[in-house]
């Protein structure tokens, strides 16, 4: 099963507050992959966690555009929510 972990990430900033998603492929074939996208970023994984992790950030992606707002606008709870929609599983805080 391929491993890798999605983090929402969000900075303060004077002005204006920005988020922004982290994925990291925890598996690896050799091959270094990196993918950018409106708010994301993903690294590493094999060719199957690195194109499930595409897949869920720009799924994330359309959930948000469908609520009509920008992933810095969500709280952590709406994010959970959204997360669990595309099938990302919640890894308790220590």
């Amino acid at each position: 099963m391929p491993e890798s972990r999605l983090v929402f990430v969000m900075a303060k900033a004077k002005k204006k507050r920005k988020a922004a998603l982290l994925g990291l492929g925890l598996d690896s074939d050799g091959h270094k992959r990196i993918t950018t996208g409106t708010n994301f970023t993903l690294v590493g994984g094999t060719e199957e966690t690195h194109e499930k992790m595409t897949e869920q950030a720009i799924k994330i992606n359309e959930k948000l555009k469908a609520r009509g707002k920008q992933l810095e606008e969500v709280s952590r709870e709406e994010f959970d929510d959204i997360a669990q929609e595309v099938g990302l599983k919640k890894v308790p805080h220590r």
